[in-house]
């Protein structure tokens, strides 16, 4: 027997909606019934998400828009504030992120209050990407576009003032070339680049020193690149 998939679409925009509900509806996702629910605005969203817990009906999965028309009533002004009622009232809840913004500040106001499994930027996707996102996230993996992830990489690398030229060594070094061989492709001295690299390894390894492979290891585990 198919197992009912409950999947709320929240965006003012109907043909979205649709358009959302027909590509996921294309394809065939065994063993699973998807069952769409939409809602145009804040407050049709409030009231299917509140109830939905004592209709023995809960959603498993939300797609949320961040910009809709408000529900000043129960303050709720956005989907970031409807993400926040379904972790409350449905933490098993499966939360996607869309949004035309990719700020750094936004996204990290999200993942600190919400932790969406999918944050996906409007401009990044088309459909077929759409329907990747939701494999993976279906999946159990989080899944993000690349403008969100270029905005947390952006932002790593102004919380540490890297610039284009420490960017530069760490993905010489990722790549295996050896530092003596990096001003072959950086315009920099090989004394400049040790010393950049010094002081790389004394922000990103928090001053424990180390050497190379510790340095590209740490930065991977950052998603610095």
């Amino acid at each position: 027997m198919r197992e009912d998939l409950n999947i709320l679409i929240v965006d003012d925009h109907p043909m979205t909606v649709n358009g959302y509900i027909n590509v996921l509806s294309d394809e065939d996702f065994e063993g699973y019934n998807l069952i769409f629910t939409k809602a145009l605005d804040c407050e049709q969203a409030y009231n299917l998400i509140t109830n939905a817990q004592s209709t023995g009906h809960p959603f498993n999965i939300a797609y949320l828009d961040l910009s809709l028309p408000p529900y000043a009533d129960k303050n709720i002004f956005s989907g970031l504030d409807l993400g926040i009622l379904i972790r409350d009232i449905l933490p098993d809840c499966v939360i996607i992120i869309l949004t035309m913004h990719s700020e750094a500040s936004l996204i990290d106001r999200l993942i600190k209050e919400i932790n969406p499994q999918g944050i996906l930027c409007k401009s990044d996707i088309d459909i077929d990407e759409f329907l990747n996102a939701f494999k993976i996230i279906f999946s159990g993996n989080t899944y993000l576009s690349s403008k969100i992830v270029k905005s947390l990489k952006d932002k790593v690398f102004d919380n540490y003032n890297l610039d284009s030229y420490d960017k530069q060594i760490l993905m010489r070094l990722t790549e295996g070339i050896q530092t003596a061989n990096i001003p072959n492709y950086i315009p920099l001295s090989l004394s400049d680049i040790e010393e950049r690299k010094a002081r790389m390894k004394n922000m990103l390894l928090q001053g424990r020193g180390g050497d190379d492979h510790e340095l590209i290891e740490a930065i991977k585990k950052m998603g610095i690149l």
